[in-house]
């Protein structure tokens, strides 16, 4: 108690730096977890969260047994590794790649316009698509005509579902991600690279044997990072783009807590979805981050 006593008088510009983050979590993301109980309640609003009465697992239960559940479960976990499978090692090779680019001039155009994507809201990115998709007035479609073949509904048609999420995720996103791996990059001792250079190793193999085990922690920490939120497929983008024709591929677990929680009143049973989502997304994230400490003794914890 002494020394935190001593530490916060010798570092108290610090701690009052940091207070707006910790109210922040606190007020926003560990008093309403007060609010998980309803999960195990029939919950009733004139009675209140308290008084309302338990039943346990029943809503889960219910989830479980549901005719939703393997389609929710499954196109969750296929979008999540889906996405994870290209927009987790595309801004590794570009980081790679603009690192041994020399032309400055060059790297800052690439960055630039590899950037740019970020800043576009999902909501114009999702408009974007409908107007270059479109089966009779999109570009992608004359395009496709104009080769001798028919035009195609992408964003009504679930088998497109899916690989048009990713991939424009991977454009939209692949720019930013890549910011952290040259930052990590940047760090490299160039004496390697001569050293290397000198006994008669390639570009590629000095990229292999010098630059990616540099990066590597960083590439485990956000890969345990982002296995942890295998199950968290983000809402406002799926909810976008989603349709009754494409619903079979595009309904997953955030979507379905919408239409149960918000639209049908289903407090208690949203509630319930919601809860089982987080706990495997914890788990998961527990179980990578041991695997990762074990394997290569760098994780979270």
């Amino acid at each position: 108690m002494q020394r935190l006593k001593k530490s916060f008088i010798l570092n108290w510009q610090l701690y009052v730096l940091i207070l707006p983050v910790v109210v922040y979590y606190i007020v926003f993301h560990y008093l309403p977890m007060y609010g998980i109980q309803i999960a195990f309640k029939d919950f009733i609003a004139n009675k209140g969260i308290f008084d309302s009465p338990w039943v346990g697992f029943k809503h889960f239960e219910r989830f479980f047994n549901s005719y939703y559940f393997e389609r929710l479960l499954t196109n969750t976990i296929l979008i999540s590794l889906y996405t994870l499978a290209l927009s987790f090692p595309i801004p590794i090779i570009l980081a790679l790649m603009l690192n041994e680019v020399k032309a400055e001039r060059f790297k800052k155009m690439v960055q630039t316009i590899t950037y740019a994507p970020h800043f576009l809201s999902v909501v114009v990115i999702v408009g974007m698509l409908f107007l270059f998709l479109n089966p009779s007035t999109g570009i992608i479609n004359h395009i496709i005509v104009a080769l001798g073949f028919e035009s195609i509904p992408f964003m009504t048609s679930p088998g497109w579902f899916k690989t048009l999420y990713v991939l424009s995720d991977v454009w939209q996103t692949m720019g930013w991600s890549s910011i952290i791996y040259l930052a990590a990059l940047s760090g490299v001792d160039n004496q390697l690279h001569e050293a290397a250079t000198i006994d008669g190793a390639s570009k590629l193999q000095r990229i292999w044997h010098i630059n990616i085990p540099t990066i590597a922690p960083t590439i485990v920490i956000l890969l345990i990072l982002n296995l942890g939120s295998v199950m968290s497929v983000g809402f406002e983008k799926v909810f976008l783009m989603q349709n009754n024709l494409n619903l079979s591929s595009s309904d997953v677990i955030s979507t379905y807590v919408y239409r149960t929680g918000i639209l049908d009143s289903q407090f208690s049973f949203s509630a319930a979805v919601g809860l089982f989502n987080s706990v495997i997304n914890f788990a998961l994230l527990v179980i990578v981050n041991y695997i990762a400490r074990r394997v290569n003794e760098t994780s979270l914890w």
